[in-house]
């Protein structure tokens, strides 16, 4: 085993097999924290003898050249943590390899535990230590165990074979099972803790969940049709729950998501759906946080196989899907959640920590003991569960700043200080699992997308394990949605900071990669407001009617509602999320049905007819946000490393920058127009408008022209940048509407001659697609003609008529 991973090791890079290459065949020294039960009973606690006397050597060569410290010498006073993880971590995956035949093998714990077919008969297998007698009852057996015992290995692992009857399974598929264990004289029945579905008696308020033996026959299995679409340059995430995706004030199915939800996102250019809520949980509004059943798919959106026909239809649109992991905490029920096997014993023969440490205070739930050798295969096989039997193509980990630190960030501020990431506060136990979680997903699916949501900003979290980092693709750009709800309550228009806004949007590690947004689910919850909220408030309930003047509430709103979504993506990260319904401005927040609101489903809904409606302002910021996404598309400036912020002027309230080679321009002034407005750029030639926040088919004024040539001039000394303009060798001048983004490409030698403007428009045509009436050097509109309904054509020719086009110099 050890040779045929050596030789896969040498076809892998480096990023790919964590290091793996440098690891195996070298010296374990075990510790108290690593060392599982069953390793104990296996060999002595010391070093392990290799074939290789240099094996020492190359050992301590790995955890002294930590590759993260070479980005960032900062952390070189820590290196010493880096290294004892690193070793914890390289300990670790040695014992996988001599007990479990590899991390691989080893996450695969779902083929051996729960409930599976073999030879003949279904097999259920359990790990409860503390258990003294246990029993399979279900449906099956009238709910009667007494023939249906179990017996216990050395390792604490319960486990019962029964043979198929008549040539049928023992066990009918859809019904229901418990394990039944005796604790203390009294039996008590749990849900087996792998169990792959889980229903509850929706006619029984505050019923518990029942597990339900799944094993469909062929023709009731879905099998998936598409491969998985390729991993794009920069994830455009579209965050949804299933649940709450209705229009109506209901449960809505993974099915209708799929059929009705799905094809929404794509025609608003995202390429990644994060799903929420997948993993089952009793109580609804958690908003899937507390985990009860953690290889099952939530059954109030039905199946499992309408899950995989879900994913499977996001696949046929190009969109991957990423669910939302919750391994930070489980669910602190006892009837229905993994809480139910913890009974009074030690942390070593429990999925949580005992005491204190076992419980989350703020969240009321348990918490994970990550050096627990079965926890570790538990966690880490989920991973490869959902992956390979649901084929999601990478995760949202939840909750990660509660794992990587023992004071869980409660009641913590970070400020920065490195101190504050590795001391006596750190989790290494959390840390270990999280490098090995990454290294899994990473191995066993390349192409994975694993995203971490930590609020402290550790260093390294977004390095690859092989450096000494944690191993996550992308992390949460936290701090930035928290800088615009203070900017919309507490400052004033004329208070906002260009150099505060470019900062918050620009803070972000060297070579670790972010996933920005203005806002998520968490700002659209009940005693939240979603941007949209903040800006118009009750006038979204009675002023966004297009057949009516827009009132200076609802003008401000729609216009700061696109702004702050655009310079949030285009200035905030290297990937950018959404969530269901702040595309469009939706006008109320999410309240799941709960005994506060007479468990009402009123608000836990999205009201897609708002959106639909040709009268409805809400088209608009619609329209906005599918043509952000189709730029992108077309100038992939996300996954771009060239960032540049030229100017942040506090005085005309204007921040110019370049990502890729285009050039944006937000003016955040209420009231000045700028004309022939001087903006810096690198690359010389001929620009053109990109996209324009101002353009009528995004219910602006249509000011700037989009087929105007802006020429630019040299600036200053070749190479000398002090002597250039904002330090850029070229400038080219635009008008600049107050409350307007507009972005500027270059024009290309090769499409000279032919067609060289091509800003992308409402319906992520170019303008070449736009009928002559339509586009005027006058006028900013790009909609193809059967693209724009009745009324806002009406619109637009009145306010034609009516309005005085600023000139636009073209230096």
């Amino acid at each position: 085993m050890v040779a045929e991973n050596n030789e896969l090791a040498k076809q892998l890079p480096i990023e790919r097999t964590c290091g793996f290459q440098k690891l195996l065949r070298h010296r374990i020294s075990t510790s108290r924290f690593l060392v599982p039960q069953r390793v104990k009973q296996n060999f002595p606690i010391l070093s392990v003898l290799t074939d290789d006397s240099s094996s020492m050597t190359r050992m301590e060569d790995e955890t002294e050249n930590i590759g993260i410290l070479s980005t960032d010498q900062g952390l070189e006073p820590f290196k010493d943590h880096f290294k004892y993880r690193m070793k914890r971590y390289v300990d670790q995956k040695l014992l996988l390899e001599k007990h479990e035949g590899g991390l691989e093998e080893f996450a695969k714990g779902y083929l051996e535990f729960g409930f599976n077919r073999e030879d003949g008969g279904i097999v259920y297998r359990e790990w409860a230590p503390a258990a003294k007698e246990a029993q399979l009852i279900g449906d099956f057996n009238g709910w009667d165990g007494s023939n249906h015992k179990m017996e216990r290995n050395e390792f604490g692992v319960w486990s019962i074979s029964i043979p198929d009857s008549g040539g049928k399974p023992a066990i009918p598929h859809g019904s229901r099972v418990k394990f039944r264990f005796k604790h203390d004289g009294v039996f008590i029945d749990r849900i087996p803790a792998w169990i792959k579905y889980a229903t509850v008696d929706s006619s029984r308020f505050g019923a518990p969940y029942d597990g339900v033996y799944w094993d469909p026959p062929p023709s009731e299995r879905y099998e998936f049709k598409y491969p998985r679409p390729p991993k794009p340059k920069a994830p455009r995430i579209y965050e949804a729950h299933v649940g709450m995706s209705s229009s109506e004030p209901r449960v809505n199915s993974y099915r209708e998501f799929a059929d009705d939800v799905l094809p929404r996102i794509r025609a608003n250019n995202y390429n990644t759906v994060q799903l929420m809520a997948v993993m089952e949980h009793s109580y609804y509004a958690s908003f899937g946080y507390h985990v009860t059943n953690f290889f099952a798919a939530s059954s109030r959106s039905g199946t499992p196989e309408d899950l995989k026909y879900l994913i499977d239809k996001a696949h046929s649109l190009g969109l991957r899907v990423l669910v939302d992991i919750v391994h930070s905490h489980a669910s602190n029920n006892v009837t229905d959640g993994l809480n139910g096997f913890d009974v009074g014993q030690s942390s070593q023969e429990s999925y949580f920590h005992t005491g204190d440490r076992g419980y989350h205070k703020l969240w009321d739930s348990r918490l994970f003991n990550y050096a627990n050798w079965e926890v570790l295969r538990f966690l880490l096989s989920n991973l490869r569960w959902w992956i390979e039997e649901f084929k999601f193509d990478g995760f949202r980990f939840d909750g990660v700043t509660s794992m990587l630190y023992h004071h869980h960030g409660i009641n913590m501020s970070f400020t920065g200080n490195y101190n504050e990431y590795f001391s006596e506060a750190t989790d290494v136990d959390a840390v270990v699992y999280l490098m090995l979680a990454n290294c899994l997903v990473h191995n066993i699916f390349p192409d994975a997308t694993v995203i971490a949501e930590d609020v402290s900003g550790m260093p390294g979290l977004g390095s690859p394990v092989s450096m000494g980092g944690i191993g996550f693709d992308y992390r949460l750009a936290m701090a930035i949605p928290d800088r615009w709800i203070d900017y919309l309550k507490n400052k004033k228009d004329e208070e906002w900071s260009m150099k505060e806004i470019s900062q918050s949007l620009t803070n972000r590690r060297y070579t670790e990669k972010c996933i920005s947004y203005a806002e998520s689910h968490d700002q659209a919850i009940v005693g939240d407001k979603t941007i949209a909220f903040l800006l118009m408030d009750q006038e979204m309930y009675t002023g966004m009617s297009s057949l009516t003047d827009a009132s200076p509430t609802i003008e401000r709103g729609i216009t700061l509602h696109k702004m702050i979504h655009f310079i949030t993506m285009a200035l905030g990260g290297e990937g950018y999320l959404n969530f269901m319904g702040n595309e469009f401005g939706h006008p109320e927040w999410i309240d799941f049905p709960r005994e506060g609101n007479e468990w009402s489903y009123e608000k836990c809904r999205r009201q897609w007819n708002l959106v639909d409606a040709d009268h409805l302002r809400y088209k608009f910021m619609n329209a906005f946000d599918r043509a952000m996404n189709e730029l992108d598309d077309k100038f992939p400036f996300l996954a771009s490393t060239k960032q540049i912020v030229s100017s942040t002027n506090e005085e005309d309230k204007v921040i110019v920058f370049e990502r890729g080679d285009l050039v944006f321009v937000f003016n955040f002034h209420p009231e000045n127009t700028y004309e022939g407005y001087k903006v810096g750029c690198d690359l010389p030639g001929k620009y053109r408008v990109a996209l324009d926040s101002d353009a009528w088919g995004f219910g602006g004024d249509g000011r700037v022209g989009h087929n105007i040539d802006h020429f630019t001039s040299p600036e200053g000394i070749p190479g000398v940048a002090e002597t250039n303009f904002n330090n850029r060798p070229n400038s080219f001048r635009v008008l600049s509407p107050p409350r307007t983004s507009v972005v500027y490409y270059r024009v290309e030698e090769s499409q000279e001659g032919h067609n060289n403007s091509e800003p992308v428009n409402v319906q992520g045509k170019l303008a070449a697609d736009v009928p002559a009436e339509l586009e005027s050097p006058e006028s900013s509109a790009t909609l193809a003609a059967d693209d724009v309904d009745d009324v806002t054509a009406r619109k637009i020719e009145d306010q034609k008529q009516n309005r005085i086009v600023g000139g636009e110099s073209n230096v």
